[in-house]
């Protein structure tokens, strides 16, 4: 019982530091790049490129009302699904 008292504020430290993802080399914004979109405010763009050792990176950006991309989602995955 006492080591899932201490378990248990570490794991929520770690979920709770997880923050906004990073953009990655081939990411749309990476290296401080500000990209203009021609859509709406509010749209979703998806993003797919070959990430670090061939891994398939799933990026979704929202348009931000000055039309600048916001990175709000990044995820991973092997490369053999795109076969």
């Amino acid at each position: 019982m006492k080591h899932a008292l201490i378990a248990i504020p570490l794991i929520l430290a770690g979920c709770a530091s997880a923050g906004e993802p990073e953009p990655l080399p081939g990411s749309l914004t990476y290296g401080g790049k500000v990209v203009h979109s021609p859509y709406r405010p509010g749209t979703v763009v998806k993003n797919t490129f070959l990430g670090d050792f061939g891994y398939r990176v799933f990026e979704t950006y929202v348009v931000q009302p000055d039309g600048t991309l916001k990175l709000t989602m990044q995820a991973t995955g092997p490369d053999f699904l795109w076969q």
